[in-house]
C-alpha cells in the first residue's frame, strides 16, 4: 500500500487554467483539430494551446493523429487511457455545481447575481 498521498501526481496533470477546459473539450466533442479547440476555448493563445496539448500528450492522456496531407491535418483525442479521467472530471464538475448552489443558499445576500 502507497503510503503517501498521490492526490499530488493527480492535481499535477489536470492544474492550471487550461488542461481541464481541452479535456472537457475532447471528452465531449471525441475528436477535435486544433482550431476547433482554439476556438472552443476563449481566451486561450495558441503558443499555450499548443504547451498544454504537448503535456497532456506526454501524459497518455490525449492522443495526436498527424494526416499525411497538404495542409496538414492533425487531430486530438482522448487515449483510451486519458478516457479513465471522465468520471472523475464528472465528479469534480457535479461537485462545483453543488458548490456554488451551496454558497448561494448559505451566503445569500453575499453570492447574489447583479
Amino acid at each position: 500500500m502507497e503510503s503517501s498521498c498521490q492526490v499530488d501526481t493527480a492535481l499535477e496533470i489536470l492544474v492550471g487554467k487550461w488542461k481541464h477546459k481541452i479535456l472537457f473539450q475532447l471528452i465531449t466533442k471525441d475528436v477535435m483539430r486544433f482550431n476547433e479547440l482554439k476556438r472552443a476555448i476563449p481566451g486561450i493563445t495558441q503558443k499555450m494551446l499548443t504547451s498544454q496539448l504537448r503535456e497532456l500528450e506526454q501524459h497518455d492522456i490525449i492522443e495526436r493523429k498527424v494526416y499525411p496531407q497538404i495542409p496538414p491535418k492533425v487531430e486530438y483525442s482522448m487515449t483510451t487511457y486519458g478516457q479513465s479521467l471522465t468520471p472523475i472530471l464528472d465528479a469534480m464538475h457535479k461537485w462545483g455545481t453543488n458548490h456554488i448552489k451551496h454558497i448561494a443558499d448559505a451566503y445569500p445576500k453575499t453570492h447574489e447575481q447583479s
